[in-house]
């Protein structure tokens, strides 16, 4: 008989090396045989540690007479001699004494053993009963905990290969068991990151550290399918000695927890969207650049593509309830743009261009309904009644548009225009909250763009009216060389009532006017020009400077508004004498050759419309190339300067002599105005030249 790992005939050399198995450690069960007549003939290390005795105070000892209580000799010799005769196995719990006179319940398996002789002998196993109850207990238990876990559970052995897989992990990865049992991560469950995944268990498996809560998201059924979210949990398996056994994952669904802090994140980046737009979206009145602005804010938190389309009706300043929708409808495109560089924007309208759309386009319908179009799901039809032409339609096929909606822009219950929103690489398709979101944008940024069109709108009117009431160009004088520049304000409510005016006067006498009305808008405007009428009707009387402010100051006090400043000033080149007076007007700039200008010392005066007020002439004489300057207080006048400063650069900048007074009006323009300036500015320069010359 060859031993285990001698050669046998045929055979290769086995070695085989044998591993404790730590359940029976576990148990630490004990052998004893007996031969036929109840001695002890073998007794294992594990019985002593049971029993108490030695192999060799044990070993030869009649084995009832030794561990049996004598109340219990005649019961255990009968069932000895049924297992030697019968030859069946005896399982059962006996009370068994101990070396140290204690007795303990012991779990007996003895069944009967044949010697190649034929000699007969029992084999007995025992444990403590007690240790085999807890252990039975703890793996009931283990079993039962791994079944009815509502947490999901697997067991993957050293190749990383499952084993076990309990009915909570089945449900979750919505996959039985036997389809897991032999498969790696990545073989049972492809839609996740399997090789990341395979990385974080080789490694947990090699260092023993654990993992915990390591979060999961994924789409089980593809990129349509609704989001889910896991929280695994990876730790080795070792059996008491510390041999690897294997992996153990536990995996617990956290969906519900994870759309509840996605929908809290959305919500929060919704009012954050919500609030940089009123923060950012009309900044100017200004319908183009606000146009720029909301499509700024839309791309990409809510679309990848975004247009702003403006009716053109709107545009031309006609309010209009919304389109019937029985015919096409005029847009004008204001802006595109786009989450990243794409052919998608060739197929919009160029901003600044006008089309004319049928009433089956889904615009159309937005601005006639004046309710948002949605297309959750774009298909080719759509595509066709959403790009401007086949050509369009192609290109955002390409793009992979495949979700789309129009929102009607609505201000104060006119439908100005339509905002378009479009997703092609954000693979979810527009939702109930995507569109309340999108008409609250819509609805901040109409606004906006409403005011920016009635400002434009208002200041075109101001503008024309108020250039309709100013002066034509002055016709040449005698004695006199003349130049003039009027600048409006940069805001519509700013425009108003700054004049000026060249009046003949009888014997070759010219008047020389300049004012401003005190407000702004058309009313001012208005006002302005009445002024303006009624001094060249009291011009035409040849009447005294003070005595022309004088009636200007009744008629200001009928009128609204009322007040005014102003400077008339009579030139006549015969005598070289400029009579001037002023009703609350800054002073006139006197400049003559090889001095330094000069602001004239003037009785001032109350503004016009304060009525029953006096008003001074003083007479100033003017040399051959004198230039008198005439100004509004727009020129010099800034919210952040003092008036003294200012005069003084202005005085700075016609020390500077220019070849012409048209140069002159420039260079002061120029150096004293800004672009964003609030007030509008009137500016009259004029030079004495001798009668003869040549005008």
């Amino acid at each position: 008989m060859d031993a285990i790992g001698s050669p046998r005939s045929g055979t290769a050399p086995v070695n085989v090396e044998a591993e404790p198995s730590g359940l029976l450690d576990a148990l630490a069960v004990a052998a004893v045989m007996l031969d036929a007549e109840g001695r002890i003939s073998l007794w294992s290390p594990q019985a002593e540690e049971l029993f108490g005795w030695n192999a060799h105070e044990a070993l030869g000892q009649q084995a009832a007479h030794l561990l049996v209580a004598p109340e219990h000799v005649d019961l255990v010799v009968t069932l000895f001699t049924q297992v030697m005769e019968s030859g069946e196995t005896w399982a059962g719990v006996f009370p068994v004494r101990n070396k140290d006179g204690s007795s303990r319940l012991v779990e007996f398996r003895n069944m009967r053993l044949l010697d190649e002789r034929g000699a007969v002998y029992a084999l007995g196993i025992a444990t403590d009963q007690g240790l085999v109850r807890q252990v039975e207990q703890d793996l009931a238990l283990s079993v039962r905990l791994v079944a009815q876990s509502p947490i999901g559970l697997a067991v993957l052995d050293n190749d990383l290969r499952y084993v076990m897989v309990n009915p909570a992990l089945e449900r979750i990865n919505a996959l039985p068991a036997e389809q897991h049992i032999g498969r790696s991560v990545g073989e049972a469950l492809p839609f996740l990151d399997t090789d990341a995944i395979a990385v974080t268990m080789r490694n947990v498996l090699d260092t023993g550290t654990p993992l915990l809560n390591e979060y999961t998201v994924s789409r089980p059924g593809g990129a349509s399918d609704v989001e889910h979210a896991w929280s695994v949990s990876y730790y080795r398996l070792e059996d008491s000695s510390g041999r690897v056994l294997g992996l153990a994952i536990s995996v617990v669904d956290v969906t519900e927890q994870h759309q509840a802090s996605t929908e809290a994140a959305r919500a929060r980046r919704r009012l954050a969207l919500i609030a940089d737009t009123s923060r950012t979206v009309g900044t100017t009145l200004d319908v183009e650049q606000t146009a720029h602005e909301l499509a700024a804010v839309v791309v990409p938190e809510l679309a990848d593509l975004a247009a702003v389309d403006i009716l053109d009706a709107v545009l031309q300043g006609r309010r209009q309830a919304a389109p019937s929708g029985s015919g096409p409808t005029r847009f004008r495109a204001l802006a595109v743009r786009a989450a990243y560089s794409t052919n998608a924007l060739h197929a919009a309208d160029t901003p600044g261009q006008i089309a004319s759309y049928a009433a089956d386009r889904y615009i159309t319908q937005a601005v006639t309904s004046g309710r948002p179009v949605v297309v959750e799901h774009v298909s080719d039809e759509d595509l066709h009644r959403i790009a401007p032409d086949a050509e369009s339609a192609q290109l955002l096929a390409r793009a992979g548009l495949h979700s789309y909606m129009a929102v009607p822009l609505i201000a104060r219950g006119e439908v100005l225009g339509a905002l378009d929103l479009g997703r092609a690489r954000n693979m979810v398709p527009f939702g109930r909250d995507d569109v309340v979101l999108a008409l609250e944008l819509a609805a901040r940024a109409a606004v906006s763009i409403d005011n920016a069109r009635s400002y434009q709108s208002e200041r075109r009117t101001a503008l024309t009216l108020q250039r309709h009431l100013l002066p034509p160009k002055p016709p040449p004088r005698p004695g006199l060389e003349i130049a003039y520049r009027y600048q409006p304000a940069q805001s519509a409510s700013e425009i108003g009532g700054d004049w000026f005016d060249t009046i003949p006067v009888a014997g070759d006498k010219t008047a020389l006017v300049i004012g401003d009305v005190m407000g702004s808008g058309i009313n001012a405007a208005a006002t302005m020009g009445q002024l303006r009428t009624a001094t060249r009707t009291l011009a035409d009387l040849d009447l005294a400077p003070a005595e022309v402010l004088r009636h200007l100051d009744h008629t200001a006090a009928e009128l609204d508004p009322g007040f005014a400043t102003c400077i008339y000033a009579v030139y006549d080149p015969h005598n070289g004498e400029c009579r001037i007076a002023v009703a609350g007007h800054l002073p006139p700039i006197l400049v003559r050759a090889g001095r330094p200008p000069e602001l004239l010392d003037l009785p001032s005066g109350a503004p016009l419309g304060v009525g029953d007020v006096a008003f001074t002439a003083t007479t100033v004489k003017l040399e051959t190339g004198d230039q008198l300057v005439l100004y509004t207080d727009g020129l010099i006048e800034t919210r952040s300067d003092a008036i003294d400063t200012r005069l003084n650069t202005l005085l700075d900048l016609l020390s500077e002599p220019r070849e012409s007074l048209d140069e002159t009006c420039d260079h002061l323009l120029a150096a004293l105005r800004d672009r964003e300036d609030h007030d509008d500015v009137a500016l009259l320069i004029s030079r004495t030249q001798p009668l003869d010359a040549k005008e």
